[in-house]
């Protein structure tokens, strides 16, 4: 890839505040857009200026004094044939004050404000003015006014954004037969017309007139990131990978002794990463599934079909109770099938992980389950094949590709059961295959959203103690407090202690991250069992946790919670044949985002729709989270037009194939240096 000039003009200290901004080169600074426009094409006269709006002035200094009260201040009366009007500057440089001696003629710019009491006329505080010198031209464009830093004022920008867009090369990277079919406007016509706009035109028919030109730019930078995205994908295909065919004798015993039939969903998906396994090249795919769609079970198939094809296969989760969950029940699952599920957690006793980490690397053991501590650079298999990452999210890259590595080449399978939009899977995850389970098992009952005020709180309690007095359960959820985990588990910890109180009659049971494995796993065991009915817990119990009896779950202060964790652990209940109720209990007053994020979990169960709701109310940024480190979250493109990513979508396959030399070309400009992180 061609290297791209430094900016020309730019001094070292101007450099690195441009850096700041991610102004590398010329390109990035033909592609660094303007905020909002100012209109310096016109003067307005004095007497026709409205308070409140912002104008243009051609002015002759009156006076120029240095007022002390009520603090100290620059104050210039000026005028024109029109009228007088005073600029006031609070805080001033001895080169401002020799700039406006008496005589001197300005040009002005700034918001009109009515004058003080007692000092009449009307006022700009701070204006921006440069002194004329002779007859100058008024402008032809409106005057950008670009997103900057402290310490780069919008005139150093303004000049270096001319300059690049004289001296950088716009020239077009797109077939001139794809710009036809697309009706897409070109790329140096349409920059120049983001930056700089006729004069003449209101907000509104501004906005009409640059659509057109902001369509190229979206297209271009999505066009981009999928180029970069499919060279990602066709360099990971490039490379070997062990084939997992295996003579389906484990995975056919599991489906026989299995207590449930697969769904057909399950059972598609389960082709599909069964086909991909079988290729001499690693698999890299996406499981998405809504809560309670099964993913557990298709992750089990994928697992015994590396192992018999003499491998071994290794799951890794965010959390600890997760990582134990899945651990039980592929334990249960696999056990019988003469097989031993190896267990590893951070916590763990030293022997026992020493234990277990020697067995892997003999070869002992073929299949791992555990946290993090399945990427510590102690942990080596013997001949890793299959890598399964679940919240695949949740993880950063560097740890995802960290488990892979542990194998020559592993396959890897990313579940997540944060469902995500279509828009976003399509362009954030193109280097993904992607699998959906869109089905949930039969008998799973819909749960019934009730939005609760706090000030009701006492009748929630009293609907906990008829529902377990009939023999149900129910989970009670404590506040999500950011700022602090010890503040979190003070509040559990209160929690419990008044509930406990309050239902006597009820077995109360506490779970949070702080506690010990083996303290956790024997509450989480007594709540199983129904020893526990109410489990009061912090958001540990996110994700994983499955007691069909519970049918009920409380969300205290459900308004500090994100619409993901809300879908997430609404999905807690419902998971057995008993009517299921989620309640949220919010404090009043709610902001128009936490109102906001209540009434779609309060209208929707799908969390496909949750999701897509969310991606339009957040933005990306928290569903792509630390996936691609190198591929910046689009800053022009909407996410929300579809046909458009399409376009860009089938566009980089079309160029990759006919016309790679503009592919490269076109991802210099948008990417730069970056492109090349995105094909680790």
């Amino acid at each position: 890839m061609a290297k791209q000039n430094p900016i020309p003009g730019a001094t070292p200290l101007v450099a690195d505040k441009l850096k700041t901004l991610g102004l590398n080169t010329q390109a990035d600074l033909v592609l660094h857009l303007p905020l909002r426009f100012e209109d310096e094409t016109r003067i307005t006269p004095i007497a026709a200026a409205v308070p409140g709006a912002t104008a243009q002035f051609e002015v002759t200094v009156v006076s120029t004094e240095i007022a002390y009260r009520p603090k100290r201040q620059l104050v210039s009366r000026v005028e024109d044939a029109s009228g007088e009007l005073v600029l006031r500057f609070l805080n001033f440089y001895p080169s401002q004050q020799k700039a406006l001696q008496p005589g001197a003629r300005l040009r002005v710019f700034g918001e009109v404000r009515g004058g003080r009491s007692g000092l009449g006329g009307s006022e700009i505080i701070h204006p921006r003015f440069h002194v004329l010198h002779g007859d100058e031209p008024l402008p032809t464009a409106l005057t950008p006014v670009y997103p900057t830093t402290a310490g780069l004022g919008q005139a150093t920008l303004r000049k270096l954004i001319a300059r690049a867009l004289a001296e950088a090369d716009l020239a077009e990277t797109l077939p001139a037969s794809l710009i036809a079919r697309l009706k897409l406007e070109g790329f140096g016509v349409s920059v120049r017309a983001l930056h700089a706009p006729p004069p003449g035109l209101d907000a509104e028919a501004l906005a009409r007139w640059q659509r057109p030109y902001w369509q190229r730019i979206a297209f271009d930078e999505l066009l981009a990131q999928q180029i970069s995205l499919r060279q990602a994908y066709a360099a990971r295909r490039a490379r070997g990978a062990p084939v997992l065919a295996g003579d389906g004798t484990l995975t056919k015993k599991l489906l026989v002794q299995l207590p449930f039939q697969l769904t057909g969903a399950q059972q598609r998906v389960w082709h599909e990463i069964e086909q991909d396994l079988a290729q001499p090249h690693p698999m890299q795919r996406l499981l998405q599934g809504d809560v309670g769609s099964g993913k557990t079970v298709v992750a089990a198939l994928a697992m015994l079909r590396a192992v018999e094809a003499g491998h071994q296969a290794a799951l890794m989760a965010p959390t600890e109770i997760l990582a134990e969950q899945h651990y039980r029940k592929l334990a249960a699952w696999l056990t019988p099938l003469g097989l031993e599920v190896a267990w590893l957690s951070g916590s763990q006793k030293k022997k026992e992980k020493l234990a277990t980490i020697a067995k892997l690397g003999a070869g002992g053991a073929a299949l791992a389950v555990g946290t993090h501590a399945l990427i510590e650079a102690e942990v080596e298999f013997a001949r890793l094949g299959l890598a399964i990452v679940d919240e695949q999210h949740r993880f950063g890259v560097k740890q995802r590709l960290a488990l892979k590595q542990k194998g020559m080449q592993a396959h890897q399978l990313a579940m997540s059961a944060t469902p995500i939009p279509r828009t976003l899977a399509m362009s954030y995850y193109a280097d993904l295959d992607v699998s959906v389970i869109d089905e949930l098992p039969p008998g799973r009952t819909p749960v019934v959203t009730k939005l609760v005020g706090a000030a009701r709180r006492h009748e929630i309690v009293d609907k906990v103690r008829t529902l377990c007095r009939a023999g149900r359960q129910a989970y009670w959820v404590c506040p999500l407090i950011e700022e602090s985990e010890a503040l979190q588990l003070k509040t559990a910890q209160e929690t419990f202690e008044h509930l406990t109180a309050e239902l006597p009659e009820l077995k109360v049971g506490l779970v949070h991250g702080r506690l010990k494995p083996d303290e956790k796993a024997a509450v989480m065991g007594g709540f199983v069992r129904n020893d526990i009915q109410l489990l009061v817990a912090t958001t540990v119990i996110e994700v994983g946790v499955d007691v069909p009896n519970a049918s009920l779950m409380v969300i205290e202060h459900a308004e500090r919670f994100g619409l993901a964790q809300l879908h997430q652990l609404r999905g807690r209940v419902g998971r057995g044949a008993a009517e299921s109720a989620c309640i949220l209990l919010y404090e009043q007053p709610l902001s128009e985002s936490a109102r906001a994020r209540l009434k779609i979990i309060y209208e929707n169960n799908d969390g496909f729709e949750i999701a897509r709701q969310d991606l339009h109310l957040r933005g990306p940024g928290e569903f792509v989270g630390a996936r691609q480190s190198g591929l910046p979250l689009l800053r022009f493109a909407d996410l929300e037009d579809a046909p458009l990513v399409e376009a860009a979508r089938a566009a980089a396959e079309e160029m990759l194939a006919h016309w790679p030399e503009l592919a490269e070309k076109h991802l210099a400009r948008w990417l730069a240096g970056r492109a090349e992180l995105l094909k680790a």
